[in-house]
């Protein structure tokens, strides 16, 4: 008994700094900006209002899809992608190593004029 409670403790402490490092892709049209979410699906991105798409994403720290109902009055940095018609379609709240991750684009302006390295999750400013 107390072999296997070793052996799942040993496991636990090799496996967690591994979990730790694990590095979110997001996709090479995802931009950087301050979401505050308020009743679905209003949103201010930016400092402006504007909405989510029908059958948006909205993911957590953990990578977790989270109910935009349980995020009114939050205020985050976020990645979040557009669709075609303008509304937020894909939005992942930002972890705080995440945040350090610069530079990333915050205009569509900028993601064209810059290169994204998707295997590092990079961007280099030309």
């Amino acid at each position: 008994m107390y072999r296997c409670l070793i052996a799942v403790v040993a496991a636990a402490t090799i496996a967690a700094p591994a979990l730790a490092q694990v590095q979110r892709p997001f996709p090479q049209n995802a931009l950087r900006g301050t979401m505050t979410f308020g009743q679905p699906p209003v949103v201010a991105l930016n400092g402006q209002v504007t909405q989510l798409s029908p059958g948006a994403r909205v993911r957590d720290g953990n990578n977790m899809v989270v109910m935009t109902g349980q995020l009114v009055d939050l205020k985050v940095v976020v990645n979040y992608t557009i669709d075609a018609s303008g509304q937020v379609h894909n939005v992942w709240i930002l972890r705080p190593e995440e945040v350090k991750m610069r530079p990333w684009p915050v205009t569509t302006a900028q993601a064209q004029a810059w290169t994204f390295d998707p295997a590092a999750q990079t961007w280099i400013k030309p």
